[in-house]
Formats: C-alpha cells, sequence, structure tokens
C-alpha cells in the first residue's frame, strides 16, 4: 500500500483534472519513499519566501510553481544561487513578474524555495508503464549521455538490489561513476535506493503513468533528486 500522502497527493491532483504534478507534490512522493531531496519548502509571499530561505538554508534556488507553466526556464522562472534574503526578496518577485508575463492566465500556486544542492556527478532516473511490459525503471547520466548518446539502461519492475546494481554497471559512462581524473566514487548505494524506490513508487500507485527524476545528484557518501517530475495516467 502507498503512503497516505502519497494517496492524498493523487487524489488532490485528479480531483483538479490535473495530469502533470507540480514539483513540491513530485518531491512530497519522493520523500514519503525515503528518497533524498533538497530542503524545500513553498512561499506564497516574499516575506514567506525569506522565512523558508533561513530555514532550508543558503544558498537558494527559487521556481515558480504553476500546471499552467511547466517549463519554468523557458518562462524565466527559475533563478539560482541566491545567497541573501535581499536576493531572495527581489527573486521572489522578479518570478512571479516573469510568470504572469509568460502566461497572463497561468493559475500560481506560489514559489519553490529550496536550497541549493552541492554539485556531484549528475544521473537520472525515470519510471514508465510500457504498455507491453508494465511498470519500467530507466537509468542513465545527466546531460549528453542521455540526451545525445542515449545511455541509458532499463529493467522491469520489481527491482532487487542486483537488478538495480546491474543497471548502474551496464551504461558505458559506468567510468564516471567509479571516478576519473581525480575524482573519488560516487556512492552507488544511494543509487540503488533511488531506483528500487522508484520501483516501488511504480508498483504502488497505477495512477502513476511516468516520473522523471533529472537531476539526482551523486556525491561520494548520499544522493539528492534535485527536480522530480510526475504524469498521472487516466486510471
Amino acid at each position: 500500500m502507498p503512503p497516505l500522502i502519497v494517496e492524498q497527493i493523487i487524489h488532490r491532483a485528479l480531483s483538479e483534472n490535473r495530469k502533470a504534478l507540480l514539483e513540491p507534490e513530485a518531491k512530497e512522493i519522493c520523500r514519503a519513499y525515503r528518497m533524498p531531496t533538497p530542503e524545500f519548502g513553498v512561499a506564497k509571499s516574499a516575506p514567506e519566501a525569506i522565512a523558508l530561505a533561513e530555514k532550508v538554508g543558503y544558498p537558494i534556488v527559487l521556481k515558480i510553481i504553476s500546471q499552467d507553466i511547466l517549463h519554468k526556464t523557458e518562462a524565466d522562472a527559475v533563478l539560482l544561487d541566491l545567497k541573501s534574503k535581499e536576493e531572495v526578496e527581489r527573486g521572489y518577485q522578479r518570478i512571479v513578474d516573469n510568470a504572469k508575463s509568460y502566461n497572463t492566465s497561468a493559475r500560481l500556486e506560489g514559489v519553490l524555495v529550496q536550497h541549493l544542492a552541492p554539485k556531484g556527478v549528475e544521473v537520472i532516473v525515470g519510471g514508465l508503464r510500457d504498455s507491453q511490459f508494465g511498470p519500467t525503471v530507466l537509468f542513465g547520466l545527466g546531460g549528453i549521455f542521455v540526451e545525445v548518446l542515449k545511455d541509458v539502461t532499463f529493467r522491469v519492475a520489481p527491482l532487487t538490489d542486483l537488478d538495480s546494481q546491474e543497471m548502474i554497471r551496464e551504461i558505458h559512462a559506468y567510468p564516471v561513476l567509479r571516478g576519473i581524473r581525480g575524482q573519488g566514487p560516487s556512492d552507488e548505494n544511494a543509487i540503488i535506493s533511488i531506483l528500487e524506490g522508484t520501483s516501488q513508487i511504480m508498483l504502488e500507485n497505477s495512477s502513476i503513468e511516468q516520473l522523471d527524476l533529472n537531476p539526482i545528484m551523486v556525491y561520494g557518501t548520499g544522493a539528492s533528486i534535485v527536480d522530480a517530475r510526475m504524469i498521472l495516467g487516466d486510471e
């Protein structure tokens, strides 16, 4: 059975005729399955954004939250690496203004205030409901490895530890995770935990048609899901 908070998030989205979950909703689902995300909160005003920034810790990322603006970068509604309450205050208003200019009829739910995750090795994890195989999990390195080289692996859920380990080690870019050019190895166990959490989400929540965790920053110890998207199906 899925955690109660996950059922509540999905029920609310469906009752509002939304197929795409809002980013904080997707991240709450990740957390419900013990998958790591940066600290974050949702602000409805500049003072709330400042208070949240103080709570989650600088530097800060701000992103608009709107079911009508899925591509936030195109709307110039994302700001990175804000280091003071003055920057957060100005940034909040700038993001809201840009979102309104981009789509005058957009419904704005607030602004995501998130701690800026440190740089690590970028990987992606995805989930989809294949018409032939059912719930399926994808893994690859981020950036050019996925976008250009299509260097990804797939497994049908449920995943065992061995399945997850094989997914990681079968990609051509695996040496990057082992550590190159003086960098130490990345935490494979942290990736395995996210792969198996994704498998569990897809198995326990038939309403979720697709999910995309991209990027995930992986460190020598631990990992952090920086961005998360989830799409609901017709069920």
